[in-house]
């Protein structure tokens, strides 16, 4: 099973900019199009999350159903709600991650932000 160490091994080796802001959470911040990446080390997992977006006042079935459809474009991760907010959460088991597979997380969720921004930007709220 991986430890906390591997993980940090595993962010140094992909070159990301990361923080530890707790014991076994990391946040990596512009990985990509990503402005914050959280990584939470939680034997027998690792889970990553990024905040998208605030859940919207309007239109929230067809972003939703939106949503819904992009999920199958992923395979690490899966778009979800929390609270009012939509966010990106995967997670990978610590027993056998290697590097590529830690590293295809980062780059699911990257490309992901990254390729559905256009179709979610709509159902973004103004601040």
């Amino acid at each position: 099973m991986k430890t906390k160490a591997d993980i940090e091994a595993f962010l140094l080796q992909a070159g990301l900019p990361f923080e530890e802001v707790a014991d076994g959470v990391w946040v990596i911040k512009g990985a990509g199009s990503i402005q914050q990446l959280v990584l939470s080390f939680t034997p027998p997992i690792l889970v990553g999350r990024v905040h998208v977006m605030d859940a919207p006042k309007e239109n929230g079935e067809e972003c939703f159903r939106t949503l819904l459809e992009l999920n199958s474009e992923m395979v690490h991760g899966a778009y979800a709600l929390e609270g009012d907010k939509v966010v990106i959460s995967g997670s990978l088991q610590l027993e056998n991650l290697d590097f590529n597979e830690f590293q295809a997380l980062i780059d699911d969720v990257t490309l992901a932000v990254a390729d559905h921004y256009p179709r979610l930007a709509r159902f973004r709220t103004a601040a």
